[in-house]
């Protein structure tokens, strides 16, 4: 026998498709909506006001303590900087590969694209990490601004 939809179900529903397809400001980060393109996850709205500034992507791709993405990926253009890592893909090239909005959800939340299986961090995520020392418990690596950054410097790279 079916039941009826009853409005607290389709309340439920709409709840868990929201919390599928977007963060809240209630986590302390900037709201965001996780669309389909091209058959995988990406976001396609930036998570500021303020455009991202490729020279601070930069700073923050090579800051071991932000983004430290050289410590598991190549990118020659950045080739002065030691200790370059093979566990990832090389970025050169990156930006012929994804879009903006693709770059943005692997920053924010590689799993959303690659698989839960990935070792690259979630860069803008709180909630359903492991491990986190308690002083990085609910702050994201990174900040929104920062995310953008690294968005607009990945999209330097051709």
């Amino acid at each position: 026998m079916r039941r009826p939809i009853t409005a607290f179900a389709l309340a439920g529903l709409c709840v868990l498709a929201t919390a599928a397809g977007a963060e809240t400001a209630s986590t302390g980060l900037a709201p965001f909506k996780i669309v389909a393109v091209d058959g995988s996850d990406a976001i396609p709205d930036p998570l500021t006001d303020k455009p991202g500034n490729a020279a601070a992507g930069a700073k923050v791709v090579v800051n071991r303590r932000q983004g430290n993405c050289l410590g598991c990926h190549q990118v020659s253009s950045l080739s002065a900087e030691s200790f370059h890592g093979e566990v990832g893909p090389s970025l050169d090239g990156v930006a012929g590969r994804w879009d903006a909005a693709h770059l943005r959800m692997i920053v924010v939340n590689p799993k959303h694209v690659f698989t839960e299986a990935t070792v690259m961090p979630a860069f803008y995520r709180i909630d359903g990490l492991h491990r986190v020392r308690s002083e990085f418990q609910g702050k994201p690596i990174l900040t929104a601004q920062q995310v953008e950054d690294v968005v607009a410097y990945l999209t330097t790279l051709k």
